[in-house]
């Protein structure tokens, strides 16, 4: 059995959030996180897009740290790509940064987040009929109504990202039928009407 790797994650600052908040970047560094290492033109076929573009995306990328060059994958003139991280955390500073500029990264970022939410999602419910129905019966599309203060939500969230990362290195994953799962936290106030 195979090890985990170590779980490595980024928190982004003003400078690496103006970096990622581009809707093709972070569908590059997605498409690397998710399948592994890749060229600009696989990522390109990938996203349909040109490969010039996902080049040009890659190497903003790369000048903010998120992608690095894969030379184990490359041969000859081939560049592959990896990612530098498999997460990515949201600094709550941001929200209060005074730069129009970071501001406007933060919507894009995070639209561009919801939207990517919402693909999946919606996949999964367009296929859900492909999988076993084990795997039905163990997913889950459920939602709850607090009444909570800003800080015991903070809590809430601390409390379901620790046991969330309690699972990363299960011994479990490399059971035969182990498959990528994917987990989508959203909890927000609502105005009450």
């Amino acid at each position: 059995m195979s090890k985990p790797e170590e779980f490595l994650s980024r928190t982004l600052d003003p400078r690496s959030l103006r970096g990622l908040a581009h809707p093709l970047r972070i569908q590059l560094l997605r498409a690397l996180r998710h399948h592994g290492p890749a060229t600009a033109s696989q990522l390109a076929d990938r996203l349909g897009e040109s490969s010039g573009a996902t080049s040009y995306h890659l190497r903003q990328l790369a000048a903010h740290g998120f992608v690095e060059d894969d030379p184990s994958q490359g041969k000859g003139r081939e560049r592959w790509w990896k990612a530098a991280q498999q997460g990515t955390s949201f600094d709550a500073a941001l929200y209060r940064n005074p730069d129009p500029e970071v501001q406007g990264a933060v919507e894009i970022f995070l639209h561009e987040i919801a939207t990517i939410h919402t693909q999946e999602l919606s996949t999964w419910l367009g296929t859900r009929r492909d999988w076993d129905d084990v795997w039905a019966g163990a997913s889950d599309m459920s939602d709850f109504t607090l009444r909570l203060p800003p800080e015991k939500l903070r809590e809430l969230n601390e409390k379901v990202h620790e046991l969330i990362d309690s699972y990363r290195d299960e011994a479990d994953a490399e059971a035969p039928d182990a498959h990528r799962v994917r987990m989508h936290l959203h909890a927000f106030p609502q105005r009450e009407r």
